[in-house]
């Protein structure tokens, strides 16, 4: 019984864990809609925010979750620019 207990237990924590990883990958991916708002705007933005939560997304440890890269102000400038070109 006991290895039960512990299977539930660890699933709990796994659960748990990958719940704080859906509600941080959100975060992050509002954080990023956030720049390249601003960007299109050509308001200053930063990408520090964003970052901070790719930080704590890639110390999750879960082996199924691909680490994210942090994002440069480039980058965001970068893809206003080509969305802007296909419009």
């Amino acid at each position: 019984m006991s290895v039960h207990k512990d299977l539930i237990k660890h699933a709990a924590i796994q659960n748990k864990t990958y719940q704080e990883f859906l509600t941080l990958d959100q975060q992050r991916e509002n954080y990023i809609d956030e720049a390249i708002e601003l960007c299109k705007q050509g308001n200053p933005f930063s990408t520090d925010k964003i970052n901070e939560v790719t930080n704590m997304i890639n110390n999750i440890n879960l082996r199924f979750i691909p680490t994210r890269k942090n994002v440069s102000v480039e980058m965001v400038q970068d893809y206003v620019k080509s969305i802007t070109k296909n419009q």
